[in-house]
């Protein structure tokens, strides 16, 4: 029987959302390397080539990261769009977390703008936690609407990478490793 269910288009329009999915774990795994190689002599240099590398990873991990949420607010909206106030309560709690976090790699990586523009602790512990919470949020709802977007164990790795990263720093490539593999399974067929 072949059906033109609107979730099944949906997926299909979503190509894009799994690649970017791995790759924005892959480049906080490459942050959490490089932060690990910045530490080897008992320092870290915040002009050394693997902090900036790593911090200019990170920034292009947050972005896409953003990208995935707006991706899983498409792909739920289409499949359960009575959940919407949720959805779009977790999409804009993402993405100002996202947002935030954005301003503190900036100010990581540009000395002289975290001098201009100081961040407050609002941004600097608010804002990952918004954009951890939004991005669980939807992953828990692509774990729960038929059909399921996710296996029902993914959030649950996202949510113990991230709870290692912060706990530790230090623990970041295992945290992103877990985020990894909550992530890699997305827009595959689940039962």
């Amino acid at each position: 029987m072949i059906t033109t269910d609107s979730r099944v288009a949906a997926r299909a329009a979503y190509p894009w959302l799994r690649p970017a999915a791995v790759t924005a774990s892959l480049l906080l795994l490459g942050y959490g390397i490089l932060r690990l190689i910045d530490s080897w002599d008992g320092a870290r240099d915040k002009q050394g080539w693997a902090w900036l590398t790593g911090h200019s990873l990170f920034l292009l991990g947050v972005v896409l990261f953003g990208a995935v949420i707006l991706g899983l607010r498409g792909l739920l909206l289409a499949a359960s769009p009575r959940q919407r106030a949720l959805t779009e309560a977790a999409t804009v709690t993402g993405l100002v977390g996202a947002a935030a976090f954005v301003r503190v790699i900036l100010g990581d990586i540009f000395a002289g703008f975290a001098d201009a523009v100081p961040p407050s602790d609002v941004v600097l512990v608010g804002g990952p936690a918004l954009f951890e919470v939004g991005l669980l949020v939807l992953l828990v709802r692509a774990a729960l609407v038929q059909p399921r977007l996710l296996p029902a164990w993914s959030p649950g790795a996202v949510f113990v990478g991230f709870a290692a990263i912060a706990v530790e720093l230090d623990l970041l490539p295992i945290g992103a490793a877990l985020v990894l593999a909550g992530l890699l399974p997305l827009g595959r067929p689940t039962r």
